[in-house]
């Protein structure tokens, strides 16, 4: 454990065990437990809940966010950790209980949801670049493996809801600028008329970013209509993205960090690395009273199109995604205590996917670019990728005087298929793969007292590689990798969570084991490019401390996470990984909050994360250092008029530390050059803002 991180992990982990003797000193109001519905089933309390579950309102706690990066949003949630990679065209890395972290673009291993629309596709990827953030009221995090409830790559779960509408409709628009050339302007507006509940949003992003090549354009939206028609709750979702430019600045060696942090890396400077991407998705869903209990059903469709020069290949996709999900929550009759959840959803994805030479940078023709005036050269892949993926579910709820006990499972089935348009190069990667695993779980949760509880649970994932994955073959053989398989996990966990007084308290151990890791790796010669394979077996055994205080006006809410994920089977080449540590996470992080209201005028946010060092390859040679930073936010309210006009300051990273925010796990140098391992951090930003508000 660094020493530096030592005395504050002590000092969480004896306020939040001594939460009770604390509490009784404070006067403060009990703090009511949450209700949440991550679970798949009616609302319940966190406390009778038997798994490692966190609901935070980002916005409610902790005031004054630019809402530009989901790192912020995702603050203060112990198992999960947020790398963000400075670069606008990758989204930032989320991992929950190491789950995520070794994705090379988007969110992997974890289902993310909006306002109970799937926002993870049926393979396990979900595109973050879409996700608006005005409007995020509360966020729902089951820590832990969930495909029994949830299916493919379920190694966490992220429930993302909007903000409640209010009662009259109330326009807002909200302001930034700052450091890097950075704007950001939004149109927000929400209300009740007719029994229709409305709120919707739209804004405008422009940055340079802190590094060089990495400039970004983007406007984004997110609408919801909500009515009862009949008895039956319905409603209509949509988000939608237009950025037409997304700089890839790449990653740089140890020595471009050491000498000049904010450099691009010169290949992707000279092939023009970036992205373009538009992107609609609409949600609908409706819910139901019945005799003993309530229905819900959904579905959801949407297109993506993305445009994405890299370095080694110019890559086009037309992407049509659509889903569908029924639930029912029942209560079975003549018998109290017992509850029955049952349901099921499918997923399609179908892309169109064409790669083509990427002739940026040449200074003559090659067989691949026969001219040097155009970024695409010859058709490299011409593909559709079909990928469907789905299941049922069913879990009964028996509740006995202060005892609940669960049990669930899930049967999923995942299939690929890929069409080759493309046969003139003398080889066809057609093909189908399915893939299936029966996830089942089982918890019991018992309460100890009126606001406190304890938990047990036994719990199953399985992830499958993306299409990308299955068709990136190291030895370049056509089709889908036969050797790749899905990676399947169990996870035995206990803990306490409870409320005594102002304070709201949660611990929880566990231990997973992954079947078949899939590890990423790129090879020498490879332009970056990623490749795929089994690590064999990993454990990985885990603490994590959260709480909330508020003493004397200032809300103090801190989380810990101790993560010692190592490798316990794992051979590559000739080189045994047994005991080294799963790269890409800290073994510790420390995340802690001060919010200091001033009546209901003004508010000042202090935030300081802490995160040991982290590894850069299965072999723990190399590292990015630990680091601290300390975020700074003051605001207040000033009423003219019929308006309210809210005055905002943000200093991020205030001490003005340098450090690396995110690694490319397992890098490889090009012949005689270092491995790009790193991607750096900006130094000291700012934001000045303001937003105005009609109506109160």
């Amino acid at each position: 454990m660094p020493h530096r991180l030592v005395p504050v992990a002590a000092l969480i982990v004896a306020t939040t065990v001594g939460a009770g003797t604390v509490a009784a000193q404070d006067t403060a109001a009990t703090r009511l437990p949450a209700m949440v519905t991550v679970t798949r089933q009616a609302p319940k309390s966190l406390l009778d809940l038997a798994f490692g579950i966190s609901a935070v309102s980002p916005d409610s706690s902790r005031p004054g966010q630019a809402h530009i990066a989901a790192d912020q949003t995702l603050m203060l949630i112990p198992g999960l950790t947020v790398a963000n990679r400075g670069n606008p065209s990758q989204d930032v890395r989320v991992s929950v209980r190491g789950f995520g972290a070794r994705s090379a673009f988007g969110v992997r291993s974890i289902r993310v949801i909006r306002d109970g629309m799937p926002l993870t596709l049926p393979d396990g990827q979900t595109p973050l670049d879409y996700l608006d953030l005005e409007s995020v009221g509360r966020i729902e995090v089951i820590r832990g493996a969930a495909s029994a409830l949830y299916g493919n790559a379920s190694g966490g779960v992220i429930d993302i809801h909007s903000v409640e509408p209010t009662t009259s409709l109330q326009p807002e628009g909200r302001a930034w600028m700052g450091s890097n050339a950075t704007r950001r302007t939004a149109a927000v507006a929400s209300g009740t008329s007719g029994g229709y509940s409305y709120q919707g949003n739209v804004g405008e992003t422009v940055a340079d970013n802190f590094r060089a090549y990495s400039h970004q354009r983007l406007t984004n939206g997110f609408a919801r209509v909500s009515t009862t028609f009949g008895g039956t709750a319905l409603s209509l979702v949509g988000i939608g993205l237009h950025m037409p430019l997304a700089e890839n600045p790449g990653a740089l060696t140890q020595a471009q960090v050491d000498s000049a942090p904010g450099m691009a890396d010169p290949l992707s400077v000279t092939k023009k690395a970036r992205k373009e991407v538009d992107q609609l998705q609409v949600g609908f869903s409706a819910r139901r009273g019945v005799r003993w209990g309530t229905v819900s059903v959904g579905a959801y469709g949407g297109t993506r199109t993305l445009y994405n020069p890299l370095t080694f290949a110019v890559v086009g996709v037309d992407r049509t995604i659509a889903g569908g999900s029924v639930r029912g929550d029942f209560d079975i009759a003549g018998v109290t205590g017992l509850r029955l959840t049952v349901g099921g959803d499918y997923q399609r994805l179908d892309d169109a996917r064409k790669n083509w030479a990427n002739c940026n940078g040449l200074a003559a023709t090659t067989a691949s670019c026969p001219s040097v005036s155009v970024e695409k050269g010859n058709l490299s892949l011409d593909q559709l990728e079909l990928v469907t993926g789905g299941g049922p579910y069913a879990r009964l709820e028996i509740e006995r005087g202060r005892v609940r006990a669960n049990v669930g499972a899930r049967s999923d089935a995942v299939r690929f298929e890929v069409t080759d348009h493309f046969l003139t190069d003398l080889r066809d990667d057609s093909g189908v793969r399915k893939l299936s695993a029966v996830s089942p779980m089982a918890g019991v949760v018992v309460r100890v007292a009126s606001l406190s509880t304890v938990y047990a649970n036994v719990s199953t994932a399985f992830e499958t590689p993306t299409t990308t994955e299955l068709g990136n073959q190291i030895d370049g053989s056509a089709g889908l990798n036969r050797d790749l398989q899905p990676q399947y996990s169990r996870t035995i966990e206990a803990g306490a969570k409870g409320v005594v007084g102002s304070v709201s308290y949660q611990i929880s151990a566990f231990q997973t084991r992954v079947r078949d890791e899939l590890i990423q790796f790129q090879i020498p010669g490879g332009s970056g490019r990623m490749y795929f394979r089994n690590s064999g077996e990993t454990r990985r055994n885990g603490v994590e401390v959260a709480g909330e205080w508020s003493p004397r006006g200032i809300d103090v809410n801190w989380a810990y996470s101790y993560s010692r994920f190592r490798f316990v089977n794992f051979v590559s080449g000739a080189v045994d990984l047994a005991d080294k540590q799963i790269p890409g996470i800290p073994e510790q992080q420390i995340q802690l909050s001060a919010t200091r209201r001033f009546g209901r005028e003004g508010f000042v946010v202090a935030e300081w994360v802490a995160k040991s060092r982290v590894w850069a390859n299965d072999a723990n040679a190399v590292s990015a250092k630990r680091y601290d930073v300390l975020n700074l936010r003051a605001g207040r309210d000033v009423a003219i008029g019929g308006a309210m006009i809210s005055p905002m300051i943000a200093v991020s990273n205030a001490l003005d530390r340098r450090y690396v925010g995110s690694v490319v796990i397992n890098a490889t140098a090009a012949g005689t050059a270092a491995p790009k391992f790193f991607e750096p951090a900006p130094g000291r930003t700012w934001l000045a803002g303001a937003r105005v508000r009609l109506g109160r």
